[in-house]
């Protein structure tokens, strides 16, 4: 593992393992014995089931510790089949599937142990983790709140909520849920680097100035340090100060994750649109599956009008990432310009069902309506686009929505 993705791991708990629920059957009154019998009162039959299945649960127990994923599940489904009502088994079937990164039968398997037993935070922090790990931000946001309700000392929970808080861009919340972390968190400079750009960005000129004299104060040089630098400038559009510290962290270490990224994300605001092509197929030859390499050269792309390598990139994001929005409404223009209105509908609906509220999907979309001589629906999309942008105006020109800096790098676990 390289000493960038150490720094993350640790720093923002992003290995994010999910809790193995220790209930067994019939050790909890919420969860019946095999059979609906209690544990005190079943027949010799029921008890010796019982007994089955709890030793068929702490032997998937210890599998799932060991990585034995295959053996922990049907263990795991034996018990179930003993005891139907175990939440402790559909909970650890979640956990199963959570390694797997199959997200779907792991959310399927969490929620039906939550229904069980409403009281456990820990199974619903597993699925604020399953969520947070497909970038499900304002679904993980919830389950996160929930557990921070019942347990407001959960560092674990309150870090990854105040990170949902800071993707879905509600500032004030994000800065407010990670203060409380400094003393143990102030040393990290992914910490910093999200408290103090989420400060900056809620008006908190305290906790702003306190997280980024920290920043400055933890620097030790390394190419790390210098990664972080470069994208606290980058957001502030300090574009000339966060190249200097790209290209230094570039220099120390030419291999670091994201740091390619950062400086085609740089170049691409100074519009070198050369350089930041080159910089993006770097990162991507260093992170093969980051989808959001492909969706920025889908952009680069578009911009200068080269549809059909925009088409090519924007498709190969989507292959990794298929809730990426930004990629549906870049193909949804490109066939806007190619006037194939049919096939742009198709992707800015996608893109809609993605993010309803965003009010220049919605202008797009009424666009392709009036040329598809649709009219009546199209009047309803740019007026739906007027309201959600905060304008009456019947015609509306393209709002466009807040501009914020990718960050996967405050994303990506140790693989």
């Amino acid at each position: 593992m390289s000493s960038a993705r150490i720094l993350l791991h640790n720093a923002i708990w992003l290995l994010l393992t999910p809790l193995l629920i220790a209930t067994a059957p019939g050790q909890n009154a919420t969860v019946p014995a095999p059979g609906g019998h209690s544990a005190a009162s079943s027949p010799s039959s029921s008890a010796d089931k019982s007994h089955d299945a709890a030793e068929l649960f702490h032997s998937g127990q210890q599998a799932l510790a060991q990585g034995q994923l295959d053996k922990a599940e049907h263990n795991f489904r034996q018990v179930l089949q003993s005891d139907p009502q175990s939440a402790g088994a559909y909970a650890n079937l979640g956990v199963v599937y959570m390694r797997r990164k199959q997200w779907g039968p792991a959310l399927t398997h969490l929620k039906k142990a939550s229904r069980m037993m409403p009281g456990v935070p820990g199974i619903r922090l597993n699925i604020g983790i399953a969520y947070y790990r497909q970038n499900e931000f304002l679904q993980a946001i919830p389950p996160f709140e929930s557990v921070l309700h019942d347990q407001p000392d959960a560092a674990q929970a309150r870090y990854l909520l105040g990170l949902c808080y800071f993707f879905a861009e509600r500032w004030a919340d994000a800065a407010a849920t990670l203060e409380p972390l400094w003393p143990q968190e102030s040393s990290h400079l992914p910490y910093l680097y999200v408290v103090a750009n989420s400060a900056h960005r809620a008006g908190r000129k305290d906790l702003d100035n306190r997280a980024t004299e920290q920043l400055i104060k933890s620097g030790d040089g390394s190419a790390e340090y210098r990664l972080f630098v470069g994208k606290y400038h980058l957001n502030l559009e300090h574009y000339d100060a966060a190249l200097v510290e790209f290209q230094a962290a570039a220099e120390a270490d030419p291999k670091l994750p994201f740091v390619h990224f950062n400086l085609g994300l740089t170049y691409l605001k100074k519009q070198d649109y050369a350089r930041a092509r080159d910089e993006f197929l770097k990162d991507a030859a260093i992170e093969p599956d980051l989808a959001l390499n492909y969706d920025e050269l889908g952009d680069l792309y578009w911009l200068t009008q080269d549809d059909r390598n925009a088409e090519i990139s924007y498709r190969k994001a989507l292959s990794f990432d298929p809730r990426l929005l930004n990629s549906r409404l870049g193909l949804a223009k490109i066939y806007q310009r190619q006037e194939k209105y049919a096939p742009a509908l198709r992707e800015i609906d996608a893109a809609v069902k993605l993010d309803p509220a965003r009010p220049d999907l919605h202008y797009v979309r009424g666009q392709l309506l009036l040329r598809l001589g649709r009219k009546a629906e199209a009047q309803e999309e740019l007026q739906r686009a007027a309201q959600n942008s905060g304008n009456e105006s019947s015609r509306p020109a393209a709002p466009k929505p807040v501009q914020t800096v990718p960050a996967p790098e405050l994303l990506q676990d140790s693989r």
